[in-house]
């Protein structure tokens, strides 16, 4: 680990007004301020040859894994030195990696801005995708009590058609021609 290295990151982030702390081992543990995903924590981890970037993005989803896995490899083509990955348990993270020679503000200063853009663009995708019938259920729970819609409001166009209804569920007997389905 380079102590000349974990410098120009700490003074980085700290020229970029970020919360953050910096832990042993060549460890910086970022906050990404956002507006879907209210924060995406990120961690920076100095290396014997660069910088490993890692952000938790979503948990794993609850339904339509395909539907979320194909987004998520088709949104991987546009995205600047991370990559969408799956831990062990399935959940969402951004990774990437920067050589230790390319390391420079400009360069931190992109990678996490891309990673920001992305988990913040990307959050409310991943959860409509994902966790839809929980969204639902949540939604209908909500209204039942006259409770605030305000977290949910992105995905009312999941749950409501344009007239302010429920959808209605498609039947087994019905051919789907003239219902709207998700």
């Amino acid at each position: 680990m380079s102590e000349q290295l974990c410098g120009l990151i700490e003074s980085t982030l700290k020229d970029r007004e970020l919360e953050f702390s910096r832990k042993e081992g060549g460890n910086f543990v970022v906050d990404l301020p956002g507006d879907n995903k209210l924060k995406t924590t990120t961690l920076l981890t100095v290396g014997t040859h660069g910088v490993r970037v890692e952000a938790f993005v979503c948990r794993k989803p609850d339904e339509n894994f395909e539907g979320v896995y194909r987004y998520l490899l088709r949104r991987n083509r546009r995205l600047y030195s991370v990559a969408y990955t799956l831990d062990k348990a399935g959940d969402i993270y951004l990774v990437g990696r920067i050589a230790e020679h390319a390391v420079t503000p400009e360069e931190l200063d992109a990678v996490l801005g891309q990673v920001l853009e992305a988990a913040d663009y990307d959050f409310n995708i991943i959860v409509g995708l994902g966790f839809l019938s929980s969204i639902t259920r949540e939604w209908e729970w909500r209204v039942s009590r006259g409770e605030p819609l305000r977290n949910l409001e992105p995905f009312r166009n999941l749950i409501e058609d344009e007239t302010g209804k429920p959808f209605e569920p498609v039947s087994d007997t019905d051919n789907g021609a003239d219902s709207t389905t998700l």
